[in-house]
């Protein structure tokens, strides 16, 4: 599903990759496509401006410094800002009094790399977002202890779900998004309530918040409310902090979306990059596929919403679209096939008729042989009385 819309994963691939996997299909991706001559790695933007002509050009001019201190000057017909909104972490040390007089270190999850620092420690984990989740569990194999703390709580659930399939290969789908736009909102969240309370009761645990907004993936650690907090802190030599980024956009228009300081953030996610798709012209029309060729159209419509399906029609039309959606599943299905299971032997319709005619000749025999024994205690009994 976080493949590039052009570029299947490979099949061998594990369907939720680390962090060193994905760097090996990013590679994989700019080998193919003979991008790595295109990018400068190790460079820094010093400026971007506008060109003197640039009412009549629409040029810009981007001034940059390599790493060894030499300064470029660069024009470009456009120039798109990818910055992202993970770069500048939040530290709010002054919510939590006393934390000036904490002996131990502070970190934000921005700053973490692996477990080896904290072998054997005791670790707080502020915040209960994915990456808290996920630190957490990773300390939780190599710290003595490990404390995830939560204000609001979240709702746990598995990255895999029904028949251990992917979550997002299974829940991201178009046909759903459909049914629950059709449903009252508190109908839908009543029954998503129910189907997460189904692993383990939330409440129970005292994690059930509020609203369904917090989804992360299961994780096996001790968890403490915030009430709790001061005493845990205060026998833990490490804190680490998942309190979020500051978003930084500057100059850039988002008034087409639902929610435009939300946009890419707290959306949802097929509405939200239907309408890019919209935009750039690549939005797939579902009633035309389901017409001019079903077997992808249906797959489209009830089956995983993949990247793929932003590539069968439009600008950037890839030939290899249609055949990547007809075998996603089959890529899911690959890593986990790592010997061979001999199949069960199949029946054909004969052999189950085989089979209960065997049965009714033996139920008959039976029958022929407690009949007649029936018979004879009816005869007996008079005599004996």
């Amino acid at each position: 599903m976080m493949c590039y819309s052009d570029f299947p994963m490979p099949d061998h691939f594990p369907n939720y990759v680390n962090n060193s996997t994905l760097l090996q299909y990013f590679r994989l991706y700019a080998g193919h496509f003979n991008l790595l001559k295109h990018i400068h790695f190790q460079t820094t933007v010093r400026s971007v401006r506008q060109r003197p002509d640039f009412s009549n050009s629409g040029q810009w001019e981007v001034v940059t410094v390599d790493r060894d201190g030499r300064e470029e000057t660069h024009v470009f017909d456009g120039v798109l800002v990818c910055a992202g909104h993970y770069t500048q972490p939040i530290k709010p040390l002054s919510d939590f009094p006393g934390i000036d007089t904490f002996p131990g270190t502070i970190i934000h999850s921005w700053e973490y790399k692996d477990s080896d620092p904290y072998f054997g420690k005791r670790v707080v984990v502020v915040g209960i977002g994915n990456s808290g989740g996920d630190i957490a569990v990773e300390l939780s194999r190599a710290c003595e202890k490990t404390f995830l703390s939560t204000r609001k709580g979240a709702w746990v659930i598995g990255r895999v779900v029904g028949r251990g399939l992917p979550l997002d290969m299974t829940m991201v789908r178009r046909v759903r998004y459909l049914i629950y736009g059709l449903l009252p909102h508190a109908l839908v969240s009543l029954i998503w309530e129910r189907i997460f309370n189904q692993r383990y009761d939330h409440k129970l645990y005292g994690l059930q918040p509020v609203t369904l907004s917090k989804l992360f993936s299961s994780l096996m650690i001790k968890v403490k409310r915030s009430s709790e907090f001061k005493e845990v802190i205060n026998n833990s030599p490490e804190l680490s902090f998942q309190t979020g980024f500051i978003l930084t956009v500057n100059q850039i228009s988002l008034h087409s979306y639902p929610s435009p300081k939300l946009a890419a953030l707290q959306v949802d996610y097929i509405p939200y990059i239907d309408s890019i798709a919209k935009e750039v012209g690549v939005r797939p029309n579902i009633a035309w596929l389901l017409l001019k060729d079903p077997a992808v159209g249906l797959r489209v419509f009830f089956g995983p919403c993949s990247p793929y399906q932003f590539r069968l029609n439009g600008p950037g039309h890839w030939s290899g679209a249609r055949q990547a959606i007809l075998t996603q599943w089959d890529r899911v299905a690959k890593p986990m096939k790592t010997r061979s299971i001999p199949e069960p032997s199949s029946f054909s319709l004969f052999s189950w008729l085989g089979l209960s005619g065997g049965a009714a000749l033996i139920f008959a025999f039976s029958a022929m042989q407690i009949f007649p024994l029936f018979l004879n205690i009816r005869t007996l009994l008079p005599l004996l009385l």
